[in-house]
């Protein structure tokens, strides 16, 4: 039995009679911005009854977690098909128990593997209004179609009622289909919202390897070289997500002057070097000087140099059509590279300076529209249902 069947024990019963609203966030970044709308939503209408599959987020939001999907999350079409009769079982008991609940709407929060497969299943069965049910099927942060797999669009389009996205050129992706899109504004730009870092020239610098256990094993002893080649007398700080991050994060012995923090601490920093998931966001809108750095299995590189059709992996570098953060990827990602790197961001005035006006500009690009946020977004498709919140 594989470490992911190990730990799951199928899904319990939903708290309350009747749910209004069941969440599914496959990812820690998707756990993050789904909580942000989940608790706002609940202190607009709080009896609002949710349940979710995410995280501790949501969980701390004040849904009912059924099952914690960020702790199974994976990356890469290697990982997925190794741990593919977990997420076949897990699939048909979330299928069976949206079924047997009946929640008034389900959200599928990015994790468009699994959820546009679910979608799609509701509609076949029946279950969601897309194929004559009166369960609502709403989407928050789009697929990344204009990456690859545009073709999506089409799906989304016959098994979803309404998506809203947080990149406002989004919108545009779907020009070609009925869904309603929204654009609601990016999560970090929300002026209720708490950035987990900030620039500080004389800071620590930031080593993050990414969310995922997969992605960590690849990336982080490679971050440690670099740091090490750098010999700088100043520390470095890895933000980990959750336990099991945490666990193989030690597994690589690092050195007394790298700590080791929970990501919930602010952190302010002169540098990083990190993935390029959502952590290289909420640096580069923080205007901390740095790169992206990415390393998969082979396997997964090679199908993606196939697949993906973009010219940055960096979702702030395809923001601003330039690389804000020069991106290492694979075999360019060498320690003594990174190392050189590093330096031009600790010491290099006009690289800071750029990297503050790039910043300045990416919080224009993703600042929230009048039309509301998230929350009001989510509440208008629920109050256009059988009941009103």
């Amino acid at each position: 039995m594989s470490s992911l069947s190990a730990s799951y024990h199928g899904l319990p019963a939903p708290l309350s009679p009747k749910v209004d609203l069941l969440v599914i966030a496959g990812e820690h970044s998707g756990d993050q911005h789904a909580a942000a709308m989940i608790r706002e939503a609940r202190s607009l209408s709080p009896s609002l009854s949710v349940a979710a599959l995410g995280g501790p987020e949501l969980a701390a939001a004040g849904a009912q977690l059924l099952h914690d999907l960020t702790s199974t999350s994976v990356v890469g079409f290697v990982e997925v098909l190794s741990n593919l009769s977990f997420f076949r079982r897990l699939f048909n008991d979330t299928l069976q128990w949206i079924e047997t609940h009946r929640p008034s709407a389900v959200c599928f929060v990015d994790y468009p593997g699994f959820n546009l497969r679910l979608a799609k299943a509701l509609r076949s069965r029946g279950i969601s209004k897309k194929g004559g049910g009166s369960c609502s099927t709403l989407f928050y942060i789009s697929p990344q179609i204009w990456a690859w797999k545009p073709h999506r669009r089409f799906a989304m389009d016959e098994n979803l009622d309404a998506l809203a996205v947080i990149f406002p050129f989004e919108v545009g992706c779907y020009a070609d289909t009925d869904l309603s899109v929204s654009f609601v504004g990016h999560p970090f730009v929300a002026p209720t919202y708490a950035p987990p870092v900030s620039l500080d020239p004389a800071g620590p610098i930031l080593l993050l390897p990414g969310s995922r256990t997969q992605a960590v094993k690849r990336i982080f002893p490679t971050l440690l070289k670099a740091f090490a080649l750098l010999r700088d007398p100043r520390e470095a700080v890895v933000l980990y997500p959750s336990e099991s991050i945490r666990t193989t994060l030690t597994s690589f012995s690092p050195p007394p002057n790298v700590q080791l923090r929970p990501t919930g601490s602010p952190v302010s920093a002169s540098a990083v070097l990190t993935s390029s998931g959502t952590m290289s966001m909420h640096c580069a809108l923080a205007g901390i000087p740095g790169a992206v750095v990415y390393k998969t299995s082979p396997g997964t590189y090679a199908l993606g140099r196939m697949l993906v059709k973009t010219d940055y992996i960096g979702i702030a570098n395809l923001l601003l059509k330039q690389p804000m953060y020069p991106e290492f990827i694979q075999k360019r990602a060498h320690p003594g590279v990174l190392a050189v790197e590093l330096r031009h961001c600790l010491y290099d005035r006009t690289r800071r300076d750029k990297t503050l006006a790039d910043a300045a500009r990416l919080r224009d690009i993703l600042h929230q529209p009048s039309s509301g946020t998230a929350a009001n977004w989510l509440l208008q498709k629920l109050n256009s249902g059988s009941r009103e919140y």
